[in-house]
């Protein structure tokens, strides 16, 4: 009887030892805790790793549009320097051609860049004091001395030439504005003067800088109509041509 009771207490004994013992709950928490953080550190790592090549694409396309505008700026800088050779070439031509008309002496008819027999002396000297600071590119006091002399001499045989210079020493400046208003102004003043032509073909011209097409196609078909044989209308016809399609 005593045997059988110690066998039965080893039994009870070798069933305690082969029993595995309860986990702490506290630590499975734990590690569900560790194995959710593990997963969302996992998960916002991703997401930062996109966010940021969704950046890097963003800058890659800003760049190439700025890339695109430094080109675009490049080439309507070139366009606009050659626009003032241009230019620039024009008027020289231009104040070429009447400074040899001034040299032609007392004779000279009314319209052209000579003085009159009964012109007075002031009245030359400050036409040609405007004149000289045109060619030598002193447009600031060639502006203020064709406006001296307008207001000065209005009668003047010389005036118109004035007004359509002062013209000139505004467009070359680029202030198109007040260049089309003197240019005009010769028209409306002077219908008859040798500056006619040219006044009305810079007129369209200065509208065409104001991209004002209408007022531009206006002036310069006018010139072809009424100057059909002369250089303004061949001038007109090519202007007429780069007018951007459609444009109104």
């Amino acid at each position: 009887m005593r045997q059988l009771g110690i066998a039965f207490l080893v039994m009870i004994l070798a069933g305690c030892s082969l029993t595995q013992p309860e986990e702490d709950p506290v630590q499975i928490k734990l590690r569900e805790l560790d194995g959710r953080i593990t997963r969302f550190e996992r998960v916002v790592s991703n997401q930062s790793l996109l966010d940021l090549a969704r950046r890097v694409d963003a800058l890659e396309s800003d760049l190439r549009s700025l890339h695109g505008q430094i080109e675009e700026l490049q080439n309507s800088t070139g366009a606009l320097r050659k626009q003032q050779r241009d230019l620039y070439a024009d008027l020289e031509k231009r104040l070429s051609a009447a400074s040899s008309g001034m040299g032609a002496g007392a004779g000279v008819t009314s319209g052209s860049e000579g003085a009159a027999p009964s012109m007075a002396a002031g009245e030359q000297a400050a036409y040609t004091q405007a004149f000289d600071a045109l060619k030598a590119s002193n447009y600031p006091a060639a502006i203020a001395g064709f406006q001296q002399f307008l207001s000065t001499y209005s009668t003047s045989e010389l005036a118109d030439n004035a007004q359509y210079w002062l013209g000139e020493a505004y467009y070359v400046t680029r202030d198109y504005e007040k260049a089309a208003d003197a240019f005009r102004a010769v028209g409306q003043q002077w219908p008859d003067s040798r500056k006619a032509a040219d006044a009305l073909l810079k007129l369209g011209f200065s509208q065409f800088e104001l991209k004002h097409y209408a007022e531009a196609r206006t002036a310069l078909e006018e010139v072809t109509r009424r100057f059909p044989d002369g250089p303004a209308a061949r001038l007109a016809t090519e202007r007429l041509q780069r007018m951007p399609a459609g444009a109104r």
